[in-house]
This record gives C-alpha cells, sequence and structure tokens, in this order.
C-alpha cells in the first residue's frame, strides 16, 4: 500500500485489519465476536466487521470507541436493535479500555445494492475489518478515489443540516459535547472528500484530512484543523458548535454540491 492508502493498481486499500488490533484492545474484539454470535444467529447475522481506530491500530485505552457493522440477512428490524444495544453495553461495561461501543445495523443485500454501491457498499469493502461470516468485499468493485465516490459518500450533508440544528438549540452540556464531535467528524470527512480526487488517494485520520483539504482551500484549513481537535476530543463550546454548523458546514455542502453534485436519492 502507497502513503496515499492505494492499492499498486490505484484502488483505494483497505484500511484495518484484525492484526493491527493492539494488545490491549485484543479482548475487546474477541468479547466482541462472542457476543455478536451469542445474540444473532446464522439465519439472521450475514456477517460483522469492525471499523475505526481500533482495526487501524491507532485507537487509544479510554479516548477510543469499538464501532462495529453487523450486516444481517434481511431489513433490521425492532428486535434486532435491542440485540445490538444489549450488544453495546455487554462490552462497554467490561472493557474500561473502551469510550462508548457502537452497533450498526444494516441489510447485506442493500450494502451490495447499485443503489449503495458507492456508499455503504465502499464503506464495507475499504473501511471494514471482517469479524465474522463471509465478507461482503468479495462481491463490490475495486474504488478508486473520484468524483462519483466523492457525491455518493458525503454529497448528502446539506441535507442533515436542519437536524444538527435541531439538537443543538436543545442539548444539555452533554448532548452538546456528543453533538460537536460527531459533527466535526462528518464535516472533516466532507472536506476530504471534497478534494479526494484532486488529491488522488484515501485517508481515515481526520487531522491528515484536514491538512489536505488545506492545501485546496487555505481560507478554511484552520477551521477545519478545529474541527479535527473536536473529532477526536469533546468539547461544550457554543461557540465552536455554531462555526461547524452554521459556518464551515454550510458552506461546505455548498461546495460540494458545486464541485461533485448532490448524491443520488436513495429508496
Amino acid at each position: 500500500m502507497c502513503e496515499r492508502g492505494l492499492n499498486p493498481d490505484g484502488t483505494i486499500a483497505r484500511e484495518g485489519a484484525l492484526h493491527r488490533v493492539s494488545e490491549a484492545f485484543a479482548p475487546v474484539v474477541d468479547a466482541a465476536r462472542s457476543h455478536i454470535t451469542a445474540a444473532f444467529d446464522s439465519t439472521r447475522l450475514h456477517s460483522a466487521y469492525l471499523y475505526g481506530s481500533i482495526p487501524r491500530g491507532t485507537a487509544v485505552p479510554g479516548r477510543s470507541d469499538l464501532d462495529l457493522l453487523l450486516a444481517l440477512h434481511h431489513e433490521p428490524g425492532e428486535a434486532d436493535r435491542v440485540d445490538a444495544t444489549d450488544v453495546e453495553t455487554a462490552i462497554d461495561q467490561a472493557f474500561p479500555q473502551v469510550n462508548g461501543v457502537g452497533v450498526v445495523l444494516g441489510a447485506a443485500r442493500g450494502l451490495l445494492s447499485e443503489a449503495d454501491r458507492h456508499d455503504g457498499g465502499f464503506f464495507v469493502a475499504c473501511l471494514c475489518t471482517p469479524l465474522l461470516g463471509d465478507d461482503l468485499a468479495e462481491h463490490l468493485p475495486r474504488y478508486r478515489p473520484t468524483s462519483l465516490l466523492a457525491r455518493e459518500t458525503n454529497g448528502d450533508l446539506g441535507l442533515v443540516l436542519p437536524g444538527w440544528r435541531s439538537r443543538a438549540a436543545r442539548a444539555t452540556t452533554h448532548e452538546r459535547a456528543t453533538l460537536s464531535r460527531g459533527v466535526a467528524r462528518r464535516v472533516v470527512r466532507t472536506g476530504f472528500t471534497l478534494v479526494m480526487p484532486r488529491w488522488g488517494g484515501w485517508t481515515s485520520d481526520l487531522a491528515a484530512s484536514a491538512e489536505i483539504f488545506g492545501r485546496y482551500y487555505p481560507e478554511r484549513v484552520e477551521q477545519m484543523r478545529t474541527a479535527a481537535v473536536t473529532g477526536r476530543s469533546l468539547s461544550t463550546d457554543p461557540a465552536l458548535l455554531s462555526m461547524l454548523i452554521d459556518d464551515l458546514a454550510p458552506w461546505l455542502a455548498a461546495e460540494y454540491t458545486a464541485v461533485h453534485g448532490v448524491k443520488a436519492p436513495r429508496p
């Protein structure tokens, strides 16, 4: 893999692997495998994946969370969500080295669909590490850092802005901190994919993403650096959240539409 996160043929390399999981998080991953297997039998679970800092080998004990994707044989229902929450709670309570656990549910056929191929499909094939079951990446294409990929992954930023503003308006101090981190991560990743085709590579590192973005938009780089820091920490500052939601994100959404167009509507 080259320094720009690409395979020798120019396609985006899968960024995580089980052998990159650090010693501190190895028992967490083992527990995740056990809890998922106990909660979801083979009639429901197609495959399970890790994503985020733990399979990339960059996780920090006490600060990093455990991120999981479960691909089901059917569309997720309420019972699936209840069982996923139980998995989250059991692992989070057992391991102080994880700062929260998140389980995302999806349908395998949806992730493989033409409509989701350059969004959920890309996520599985390049950003997720197989943990259980048959790897869906075997049925997905190799991806390149194109404008199509940029549009289909983050071309809907403008659609989430009203919800962010509504949540910010009624957020408690703790909720503001959580919202700020989530918004900041999404903004930085959108900023990176805005320039991804011009840069010609892939990274999930927030700090690197901000710097790469800044090569093309130096007038906004300080805001993006602030967003990258916020995405790795917790801030309760309402002025910072306002900067993200009311200034940087709206500008970014408009620029994204001008450069890459709008994400294709989903069924």
